[in-house]
């Protein structure tokens, strides 16, 4: 180990299912297990489903939230290569664990991705969950150039990224949100908007892959804009029956849960999806892929910023710093 402070703060749960909720205590850093690091954040990346799990039957009095963040691996565990000791890193927690709400978090080495050269840490925070998930949304369907896709409810950071990979593809991507959405997301890839589910069916296109992050019912209203032999892929929800009689259409329905990977995922898993990770945060910083607009909070306001993502006051990616620039 190395640097590691006598002490740190964090927030944590006690009861409720607010932001307001939420206590700030001074912790003592415990004993790391084999493969994990310390990492002392610098910035916090704030995800829906930070507050979405608030008060979960699964949680201890005392539980960290959190899965983004992004700062400096300060102490190695067992079985951990002591090079990554100093290394500036991302990561996605595991939402068992105690997470990214402190200016200390306990990481699996297997979920770190080295930041290159000198990418920020906030812009480094903000990517995780979306980036992550898109890029699994889209993996999902087997694409080819000139396919196309629509991604339902687009105006979200998981849609920010979606529409840029499927325009890199060369794919013809539509979008379902808010107009307040289209033009940003017109500028990055996408070449229609729809505000609602029946101007997308009516619209006279049908598409190779449907990728929904709004709702289970929402998928299952946008099954008939899907061509012979397409791709329905759940964000949010999935859907608890097929929607289409055996040997019919021959859709392919698939989910994605980056969180399930902590549980499920081997290293090989792991390897795959961090390397690609660090991959599209090489593009951010080299300007081939564009991070979404960055609002910055202190770290004693962090139950103000969740509670502002909540209740949706603010438009972009919100990030809680540990550390001031």
């Amino acid at each position: 180990m190395t640097n590691l402070p006598s002490h740190y703060r964090a927030w944590c749960w006690q009861q409720g299912q607010q932001p307001g909720d939420l206590v700030s205590q001074t912790l003592t850093p415990r004993a790391l297990q084999p493969n994990e690091v310390w990492v002392a954040n610098h910035s916090i990346g704030l995800n829906p489903v930070d507050w979405k799990v608030l008060g979960s039957s699964s949680w201890n009095v005392g539980k960290v939230p959190g899965c983004d963040g992004a700062g400096t691996v300060i102490a190695v565990g067992a079985n951990v290569d002591p090079d990554w000791l100093g290394q500036r890193v991302a990561y996605h927690q595991d939402l068992r664990c105690d997470g990214s709400f402190a200016e200390l978090t306990a990481v699996a080495a297997r979920a770190l991705m080295a930041l290159p050269g000198y990418l920020d840490f906030d812009t480094a925070a903000s990517f995780p969950c979306p980036g992550l998930t898109a890029w699994q949304a889209i993996s999902k369907a087997a694409l080819q150039r000139e396919n196309a896709i629509l991604v339902s409810g687009a105006g979200g950071a998981v849609g920010h990224y979606l529409v840029q990979f499927a325009h890199a593809m060369g794919l013809w991507v539509d979008v379902l949100c808010h107009p307040r959405h289209w033009q940003r997301l017109q500028s990055l890839g996408a070449n229609r908007g729809f505000e609602h589910v029946e101007a997308a069916l009516t619209a006279g296109r049908v598409y190779h892959a449907v990728i929904d992050a709004v709702s289970e019912q929402q998928a299952r209203q946008l099954v008939p804009a899907l061509r012979a032999n397409g791709h329905l892929v759940c964000i949010q929800g999935r859907l608890s029956e097929w929607p289409n009689d055996p040997f019919g259409l021959s859709l392919s329905l698939h989910e994605v849960a980056l969180g399930a990977l902590h549980r499920y995922g081997d290293d090989d898993a792991w390897y795959t999806l961090t390397h690609k990770g660090e991959a599209l945060l090489h593009d951010i910083q080299q300007g081939r892929l564009e991070p979404e607009t960055l609002h910055r909070y202190d770290f004693e306001s962090l139950p103000t910023a969740l509670q502002d993502l909540r209740n949706r006051r603010v438009s972009g990616k919100l990030l809680v710093q540990t550390v001031r620039n």
